[in-house]
């Protein structure tokens, strides 16, 4: 296959709005089962910000069904658009909260978040021993799981992850109003 048909090929692909809603629930949906079964199967528990990082994905999946919903009758085929582009600007939220949480596993700076941060000012060590029981079983800023190859963690993946869902989502949005408007 030549080079100019390929790009015609993904071109079209990208402004199907079956294929990409269809992809995003996938995408979304596969997401989250590999979250899942690294929490139930291998034992690896999340942080809250591990928590938050899902809520995009779960979003994504529901809007993926949204646009393909849509799709069942013509008029609303001008929607299909809205629900890429809107799952776009999730993905972008997700990778801010991914390359957030990679942050604090670096220790590039401290979390904010209440269930990540470490208070020594409890006072009392029975009120520090309380603190310690309320606080989440995993800590944000630990790798809990590293790729042997590149050493990257979970968060580091899903950063370059969102953000080239986002990417790919805000151009596959342009080009299904393009195809919608004739222009494609």
């Amino acid at each position: 296959m030549s080079a100019f048909k390929l790009s015609t090929w993904i071109i079209h692909t990208m402004a199907n709005p079956v294929a990409v809603n269809g992809g995003i629930f996938l995408i979304s949906a596969i997401t989250l089962m590999v979250a899942l079964i690294s929490q139930y199967v291998y034992g690896l528990q999340p942080c809250i910000l591990c928590i938050y990082q899902r809520v995009p994905y779960a979003l994504t999946a529901l809007l993926g069904i949204g646009g393909l919903i849509t799709l069942y009758k013509e008029e609303w085929g001008r929607h299909a658009a809205l629900t890429v582009f809107l799952s776009s600007i999730i993905f972008f939220i997700g990778s801010v909260i991914a390359f957030y949480h990679s942050g604090v596993e670096q220790h590039w700076w401290v979390s904010i978040l209440e269930g990540c941060k470490v208070d020594f000012d409890a006072g009392s060590v029975e009120e520090l021993m309380q603190l310690m029981d309320n606080k989440p079983a995993a800590r944000c800023d630990e790798i809990p799981w590293a790729d042997p190859v590149f050493g990257l963690s979970m968060a580091a993946y899903n950063t370059m992850m969102s953000f080239g869902l986002g990417v790919g989502c805000a151009i596959s949005a342009i080009l299904i109003r393009r195809k919608d408007n004739g222009l494609l």
